[in-house]
């Protein structure tokens, strides 16, 4: 056996144990596998690093940028909270969070898809006391499903893609080629969790569970002229079953409607005062129409999707004790508007502008976040710290996003034009007309998920160069007799074990080379082996390491990794069968 076989063999050995037993980052192991592989001139370094351009790789850190604009301008959050209604039981409860989410991640890639839905499923979990264990999970394997169903709803496919197109200027996968595949398998995995699940998943507590905030805030919120809620219940638009917030009154017209029914109907430029703890301040905001209702706010510096919230305690030195925030001039003072107050636990009947501020009091203020510099040090306040992820968001442009989504899909699937090009535009086009700023694009890409799949790459050109993938693909033939489904039936198997093992992406790349090699082999065609390759790389149900949705609900849905296995392994072995049974058919094996 050649030495560079052998090298790359123990390379790959300890590349695949370190991403298995290590809680190394996978970027930094396959970086450092890459890295033994060029000092050892098992590969040129110019071929190490070509992976960095790959159009998938590159289509990749465009949809994020995508799917960063969607989120900004809350396309999807208030929508979702609405699409999510009131189930009659469980199975109703998980239906109504897989089915969005599926169809979402065929279009979107399924990692932020999950990342988006997760904050609007708590919230609507802990209103319909549902078990969040219930929904977490899944919530991520309907996302992965769904991701099967396109080109664009997994990077795993983008990746592949791009493989196959650099290969033999092949022209690469249709916008729903591999749908042939992956909707029977997205609508048997779904009916499969559907039935299976209630039984299969625990209740747990999550390791991560909001604590009881004894600062309870009082709030008031204006109904824009225009808001989606104008006309409905207060039932009807969700206000009856907030987290950690009731609605207390409702001033209108100089009316104050005291104790409000659920029926009430709620009209333009209703004045609603909320009590409730600050997370619950966070989910108002992100209503289109409600906007806090000191006059105050529009008078600050700055658009509102540059401010942030911000707690801080009134202190002994305080110029401005038992003055109220009007008399104080807080706007012109501090350059912020105090939207809450938090008194002891009190109750504050009076309106925001009219509170005397005392010693002690917790202001929730809007502001830049430069706020936070200036009054860090000053003696005027205690604890001045910005509350996480309260950006409100640009609901003014979420029809500008929802566009340009609707758009890119449309350019690929039914103008043909390439992933790669239709996702640059589309991210061009987000920051361009401020659904997202430049700064927070930029933040959205997961380099580490980019240098994963790169330095992926450039093993695979390892394993391909080296002879690797020939000596892998003969053992792969010489099991199988040379019969090409029991070949693919391997492959896919051999496949599943490892993308649940190490991570998908690497999984693909690192496998590429040695599906390329089987088809050569076999002297049969490429695509059957090339869709087996994608369809079970992606589909990571058994573990929470192998693919990030699954890591992403681990904490906050207070699993054990025994639940992984308990109800993704037999849905990992559906996906092997159906696999094999699906893919001879749509993809036969012709001789070349």
């Amino acid at each position: 056996m050649d030495w560079q076989i052998v090298v790359t063999f123990l390379v790959l050995g300890g590349v695949i144990g370190s991403l298995t037993f290590l809680r190394a980052g996978a970027d930094t192991i396959l970086m450092g596998g890459l890295t033994i592989l060029v000092i050892t001139g098992v590969v040129e370094a110019g071929e190490a690093v070509a992976g960095f351009a790959n159009e998938g790789l590159i289509a990749v850190a465009f949809l994020f940028v995508v799917s960063e604009g969607i989120r900004q301008t809350g396309g999807f959050a208030f929508a979702g909270q609405q699409l999510l209604g009131r189930p009659q039981s469980l199975t109703d409860a998980q239906a109504r969070v897989m089915l969005p989410s599926a169809i979402l991640s065929a279009f979107l890639n399924n990692t932020p898809v999950v990342a988006m839905m997760m904050p609007v499923i708590s919230d609507w979990a802990k209103k319909m006391r549902i078990s969040i264990s219930h929904l977490m999970l899944p919530l991520s394997y309907a996302a992965i499903l769904g991701g099967l169903c396109t080109l664009v709803g997994t990077s795993t496919t983008l990746v592949v893609d791009g493989l196959l197109q650099d290969h033999d200027n092949h022209p690469g996968l249709s916008m729903f080629e591999i749908a042939w595949i992956g909707v029977p398998i997205m609508i048997i995995g779904l009916i499969y969790l559907l039935v299976c699940s209630r039984w299969l998943l625990p209740e747990r507590k999550p390791a991560i569970t909001p604590m009881d905030d004894p600062r309870e805030y009082t709030v008031e919120m204006t109904v824009e002229p225009g808001c989606p809620l104008i006309g409905k219940t207060i039932e009807q638009a969700g206000l009856r079953h907030l987290p950690g917030m009731y609605l207390m009154e409702i001033d209108r017209d100089d009316e104050v409607i005291a104790a409000v029914s659920s029926n009430e109907r709620l009209a333009a430029n209703d004045q609603l005062v909320f009590v409730g703890v600050v997370e619950s301040v966070i989910d108002l905001q992100k209503i289109p129409g409600l906007k806090p209702a000191t006059d105050q706010l529009f008078k600050l510096s700055g658009p509102r999707s540059e401010r942030c919230l911000i707690e801080a305690v009134v202190s002994d030195s305080f110029r401005f004790i038992n003055m109220s925030i009007r008399t104080a001039k807080f706007r012109a003072n501090y350059n912020a508007a105090v939207i809450a107050v938090a008194r002891n636990g009190q109750r504050i009947n009076k309106k925001i502008g009219d509170i005397e501020l005392q010693r002690g009091d917790t202001l929730l203020i809007e502001a830049h976040p430069s706020f936070i510099d200036q009054q860090r040090n000053s003696r005027e306040f205690f604890l001045v710290s910005q509350v996480e992820d309260s950006t409100p968001p640009r609901h003014e442009r979420a029809w500008i996003a929802r566009t340009i989504l609707l758009s890119m899909i449309l350019l690929v699937a039914v103008f043909n034009v390439k992933m790669i090009v239709a996702a640059m535009v589309a991210a061009a086009l987000m920051t361009a007309t401020r659904c997202c700023s430049a700064t927070e694009a930029k933040r959205s890409i997961d380099w580490g998920v980019l240098i994963t799949i790169a330095a992926g790459l450039g093993m695979g050109r390892a394993i391909e160069n080296s002879g690797a993938a020939s000596t892998i693909a003969s053992g792969f033939i010489g099991l199988a007799n040379n019969n090409p489904l029991i070949v693919l039936a391997i492959l896919s198997f051999i496949t599943l074990i490892f993308t649940n093992l190490i991570t998908a992406k690497a999984t693909a790349t690192l496998f590429f080379p040695i599906t390329v090699a089987a088809a050569a082999t076999l002297n049969v065609n490429l695509m059957p082996f090339v869709i087996t390759l994608i369809i079970s790389a992606a589909a990571c149900f058994a573990t929470p390491i192998g693919y990030q949705t699954n890591m992403m609900v681990f904490g906050p849905g207070g699993y054990k990794y025994g639940d992984y296995l308990r109800i993704g392994g037999p849905l990992t072995l559906i996906v092997w069968i159906l696999t094999v049974l699906i893919v001879p058919l749509v993809w036969p094996f012709k001789s070349i």
